[in-house]
């Protein structure tokens, strides 16, 4: 998601592997033997794709093992790493209920999720169809160019067997060449095995006629697995930078984690058809993007290979309590997001710009956006970071008609928690520490024995690495409350210049054609001069707006302190106000071309390259 970006739970002895049926004598996968099953198997499935010209998938469900006479199957309503409803049962019809000798049975419906069936006869038999067109991190989709399937939204699953083992069956395409990546492990002849309900859940598969590239880091493979319409030696140099995110990352917390079956697996899909999106699970993440490696998208979709790969430390196994274990009947909400997605988005563009795929110019002047927007919002007044985080639940591609107040009232708990990571290992650095030891004593302490973490671990393992009155200050200030630190003084110690440019003014809206098209941002000059969104300004003192004349062009003729007329429409009606003018107080970021010698060490030393 960014990138946005899934979670695990309880998952310490999880295995997971994609198998790649492809002859590439360059591509390192796991082995392909048999499993040895701990567990009984009672989910069994199998999907089958020959109308995936029209989006369809015909899925058989075999559930075995049932002990009550009332039993219940359904659909998910979220998928890991999203927090939001998505209601995946919208997409499911043609459902046939049977026993095991094939009898049918009725089966009636409790809520808008689910199906009871009573008078099985310990076994219960569900074919249906499913509808899939969304290629990203939460749904599923399947054309004759692959079968993009996120779990959650593919299979409908029976709550009484969630620890019970899973296996599935993927009927592949044959004549679309299509191979079968995922974290799941193979049982041979395209079935796979998933010790429970977490598991399978949190194991995206991406069946398609793909191309994989595979590296090794101090015994464990990396695997990048690309369905996309390209070359493959756009390919070969596009993952020359993916093993540079990955050494970069690493040299943080001095280690990867160990990963299951000892590989990790990004799974891209740079397609037309696809959504942009990102989504981290334990061992691998999906990666989707509608921009091709020629057409930019060699620079631009790194970045959230970057994010997601981070995650393989901090969310998957730098876990918070709230989100252990996951939740697929209701929304998942957590305040510490601002940490877990946060801090993971401060790391992203940090680690292109250690692994020199961004200049450190172009990353401090990058920098402003964010800060920009966090520090200048209104929404601080209102919510704390965590405060912000607990929000998700409506903001995580979540979908709602009535209008909202959110430019106002939210700041994403990635940018805001971005906009901490950065301003907590300034500070650090201004006291000779750095927030990538504190990140290693966080991943130490808890990550790497996967014990789930709330706020106050985090700030009580701040405490043990900054001391008492350090920690304390950061959390009770910027984390418990909504201030912002002296960030011009931060800045100034790794010579960087923060200024604002007082004598522009700001309207405090979006205007597109003389319409303001977003609410008023609180305090600000339009805002104080009640304007609203839908406003038609016909003129600002002498200065007449229309599609020739656009709002920028006739505020350059002001200065802070002024005022002027407006004449508006509002609701058709013909209206006036008065409107003083604000001063613009916007950020700029540069590198600072005075700084002296100790502290251009200190930016190298943040910015350059690690290990």
């Amino acid at each position: 998601m960014l990138i946005f970006y899934t979670m695990k739970n309880n998952l310490l002895l999880l295995t997971f592997l994609v198998l790649f049926n492809c002859k590439s004598a360059s591509t390192k996968t796991a082995t392909t033997e048999k499993a040895t099953v701990t567990q009984k198997t009672s989910s069994l499935y199998e999907i089958s794709f020959e109308n995936a010209v029209h989006h369809e998938a015909t899925i058989n469900a075999t559930f075995n093992n049932l002990n009550d006479d009332d039993v219940e199957f359904r659909m998910s309503r979220t998928s890991p790493g999203r927090y939001a409803l998505h209601e995946f049962m919208k997409n499911i019809y043609s459902v046939k209920v049977t026993d095991s000798k094939g009898n049918e049975l009725k089966a009636t419906r409790p809520n808008p999720y689910s199906w009871k069936v009573k008078g099985h006869d310990g076994t219960i038999k569900v074919s249906y169809t499913l509808f899939a067109n969304r290629g990203g991190g939460t749904y599923a989709q399947i054309d004759e160019t692959h079968a993009h399937l996120n779990i959650p939204a593919t299979f409908i699953y029976a709550p009484s067997l969630a620890h019970d083992a899973i296996e599935v069956t993927f009927n592949v395409r044959k004549d679309l060449n299509w191979k079968i990546a995922t974290q799941l492990k193979s049982l041979g002849n395209n079935t796979y095995y998933a010790k429970d309900l977490q598991y399978f859940m949190d194991s995206p598969t991406e069946i398609s006629n793909h191309s994989v590239r595979s590296f090794d880091v101090k015994g464990q493979a990396v695997n990048f697995v690309l369905h996309h319409n390209g070359t493959e030696a756009e390919l070969d140099a596009y993952f020359q930078k993916v093993k540079q995110v990955v050494l970069q990352q690493e040299a943080i917390f001095g280690e990867l984690p160990k990963y299951d079956y000892g590989a990790y697996y990004f799974l891209a899909c740079y397609i037309p058809n696809a959504s942009g999106d990102g989504m981290e699970h334990r061992n691998s993440t999906i990666l989707t993007s509608t921009r091709s490696l020629a057409d930019g998208g060699l620079e631009r979709n790194i970045g959230t290979v970057s994010h997601e790969f981070f995650h393989c430390w901090n969310v998957e196994r730098i876990r918070p309590r709230s989100l252990e274990p996951f939740d697929f009947e209701e929304a998942n909400m957590s305040g510490e997001l601002w940490f877990a997605e946060g801090f993971t988005s401060y790391y992203d563009d940090l680690t292109l710009c250690r692994a020199g795929l961004t200049s450190q110019e172009d990353y401090i002047k990058g920098l402003a956006g964010t800060f920009n927007y966090v520090w200048n919002s209104p929404g601080r007044q209102f919510f704390n970071p965590i405060e912000m985080s607990y929000q998700a639940p409506f903001v995580d591609a979540a979908r709602s008609v009535d209008p909202v107040n959110r430019n106002n009232t939210f700041i994403s708990y990635y940018s805001y928690g971005s906009a901490l990571g950065l301003a907590l290992d300034l500070s650090l650095r201004e006291n000779q520490l750095n927030l990538d030891d504190y990140m290693k004593l966080v991943w130490k302490t808890f990550g790497k024995n996967e014990i789930p973490y709330t706020v106050s671990d985090l700030h009580k393992t701040l405490n043990t690495y900054a001391g008492t009155t350090f920690g304390d200050h950061f959390f009770n200030n910027y984390v418990y409350k909504s201030g912002m630190p002296n960030m011009v003084n931060l800045f100034n110690t790794v010579g960087i210049s923060l200024d604002q440019f007082k004598n522009r003014v700001r309207f405090g809206a979006f205007v597109r054609d003389g319409v303001i098209s977003s609410n008023t941002s609180i305090g600000s000059s339009a805002y104080n001069a009640g304007l609203e969104n839908g406003d038609k300004i016909i003129s600002i003192g002498d200065y007449s707006l229309d599609k020739d004349t656009n709002l920028n062009s006739v505020l350059k003729n002001f200065k802070s302190g002024d005022e002027a007329k407006v004449v508006y429409k509002r609701f058709g009606n013909e209206r006036t106000t008065t409107i003083k003018f604000l001063p613009d107080n916007a950020y700029t970021i540069s590198l600072d071309l005075n700084a002296d010698f100790n502290s251009k060490i200190k930016r190298d030393a943040w910015l350059g390259p690690k290990g």
